[in-house]
């Protein structure tokens, strides 16, 4: 019998371990041979873990690094056999074959039965390379599912001696991807860099004066409906069928008709719909110096969704401006803010494979600083507000809590980094679908002046984690679930706000949905910002009549 565990590489208390125990034991008193499979980090409690009654254990030596410490000092047990998770299931870097060999001589001073197999489960990677058109130079460098399969055997083939050596294969160039540039201005940083020096009292000050938004204002997460029509578009557009005028044109007619749209509806804070964008890690992706995009690496995301993660190996740079023609031109279509549009640092990272020959912080700063130099672009056009992504940021923090603090040091480090702009520049972060009360002290440290946050699903749950800390800033919680086609009922949307309103001032609320309407339709997304500018009016007439 194969059962996975992967939670056994949680930070487990010593009651949680004995009801392990207590389960096992009775598993094991079924009479069936047990092969169990941890994996994504090492395991805190190996001891206990021999004392299961199982045939063989499965543990992650890519991801795990304690595990080998772990072998080292409680050995192994000698009826058991141990099952190495030695090539790469999470990111694409093509397997060391030597430095494997030898952490497998390594284990072999512990036990005899020594099986060899992928760290992980290989759903987190595309199938394989044979159809992908990438430069060569890469291509020599990383491994799908198919090409882990073909590693595996090497390594067994080579550990068992029947073949001698790795093949040779030609040297890697060591200036691929480098940028020299990128490097010393990344050696440049100093503490300094990362913070603000007008606090967000005085940038508040600046913002309403200029701004001049009502009370509860309205705005989107940024994304509307992309149509068949849409995607149709911009597919003959990637296959070559229209010319890049044409394509732009029909971006702007789109962009034109959901700004009329937003200002005949009442919204306060429009977007320009972001109709020229794929998947919003993919979009910067093709924008960006040092990032690769495949052709069919398709990955699960959740559910039947699928998405391409970007390949990053090299240093990061941008040679233009990425957003900034569409936004300006949906800003020169209206007198209300358009919001700049970008996907977040630590969420790009999170949603790509990732270079490993350099600490992920110096990633994530490269990224951080092409942003910057985005916001710069957008307060020359007079983009008045910018809006920072960061869906994954309580995502991609390590398993073990214990870890937390380093990787929260440079994943808010990087936020502050790339939204450093003029105190006139209101920057707007937008977080969803996750335990944000696990992190909030982290949140804090994000010098952002509005955050937008999912908070339908729980019915407003998340108000108390923001209560908690005193937090002063604004804030726009979610009153619409975006991944439910149900048209959310204004009373629905009016007890989301009265549980706030009992916690944050009028003046720091917004009023927006959970998240982007990519996936809506567009008769669901009508009528669900009819009833949520509605809201907002609704609000409005109380404090008037004195009774808000």
């Amino acid at each position: 019998m194969h059962i996975d565990e992967p939670a056994f590489v949680l930070e487990l208390s010593r009651e949680e371990i004995e009801w392990i125990k207590e389960v096992y034991g009775r598993l094991g008193s079924q009479g069936c041979d047990i092969n169990l499979f941890t994996y994504y980090d090492s395991v805190d409690f190996l001891k206990d873990l021999y004392e299961l009654p199982i045939k063989a254990i499965g543990l992650d030596f890519v991801n795990g690094k304690k595990n080998l410490a772990g072998i080292k000092k409680h050995d192994f047990p000698e009826e058991k056999t141990l099952i190495a998770g030695v090539v790469d299931g999470r990111n694409i870097w093509r397997t060391d074959i030597s430095k494997t060999i030898g952490l497998l001589q390594e284990l072999s001073r512990h036990t005899e039965k020594l099986v060899i197999s992928n760290a992980c489960p290989l759903c987190h990677l595309p199938v394989t390379l044979k159809l992908e058109q990438l430069d060569r130079k890469l291509l020599e460098r990383i491994a799908f599912a198919e090409e882990r399969l073909v590693e595996l055997k090497l390594i067994a083939q080579i550990y068992e001696g029947n073949k001698r050596e790795v093949e040779k294969e030609e040297e890697f160039i060591i200036d691929f991807g480098v940028n020299p540039k990128v490097r010393e201005r990344i050696k440049k940083l100093k503490d300094e860099d990362f913070k603000k020096f007008v606090p967000y009292a005085e940038r508040l000050k600046k913002q309403k004066k200029i701004l001049n938004l009502a009370v509860f204002p309205t705005t989107t997460i940024g994304s509307f409906p992309q149509t068949k029509e849409i995607r149709s578009k911009r597919a003959e557009f990637k296959t070559g069928k229209i010319a890049e005028e044409k394509y732009a044109s029909f971006i702007r007619e789109k962009i034109t008709n959901l700004i009329r749209f937003q200002e005949d509806l009442g919204l306060d804070v429009l977007v320009h719909g972001e109709f020229e964008r794929t998947d919003m890690v993919e979009f910067f992706a093709q924008k960006l110096n040092g990032i690769a995009t495949t052709k069919d690496g398709w990955i699960v995301s959740y559910g039947t969704r699928v998405y391409r993660p970007p390949i990053i190996y090299g240093d990061v740079s941008r040679s233009n401006s990425m957003t900034l023609e569409e936004i300006s031109f949906a800003q020169s279509l209206t007198k209300k803010p358009v919001k700049g549009m970008m996907t977040g640092p630590v969420t790009i990272i999170a949603w790509s494979f990732v270079r490993n020959d350099i600490p992920i912080y110096e990633v994530s700063y490269q990224i951080a600083l092409c942003l910057q130099d985005e916001i710069k672009d957008y307060e020359r056009e007079d983009i008045k507000i910018v809006q920072i992504d960061e869906p994954a940021f309580r995502e991609k923090a390590p398993i073990k809590k214990r870890n937390w603090n380093e990787y929260f040091g440079w994943a808010v480090k990087s936020f502050n980094l790339a939204s450093q702009s003029k105190p006139e520049t209101q920057i707007h972060t937008h977080m969803c679908y996750s335990e944000f009360g696990e992190i909030i002290e982290h949140i804090l440290k994000m010098d952002f002046d509005v955050i937008t946050i999912e908070a339908s699903r729980s019915k407003g749950g998340v108000i108390n984690s923001f209560q908690d800390v005193g937090f002063k800033r604004q804030i726009g919680l979610g009153v619409w679930d975006i991944h439910s086609p149900t048209i959310p009922d204004i009373r629905d949307m009016m007890e989301i706000v009265e549980k706030a309103l009992k916690v944050f001032p009028k003046e720091n609320f917004w009023i927006n949905p959970d998240c982007g309407l990519k996936t809506r339709g567009w008769e669901e997304t009508k009528a669900a910002l009819r009833n949520l500018v509605e809201l907002a009016k609704r609000l409005r007439e109380e404090i008037r009549d004195g009774t808000g």
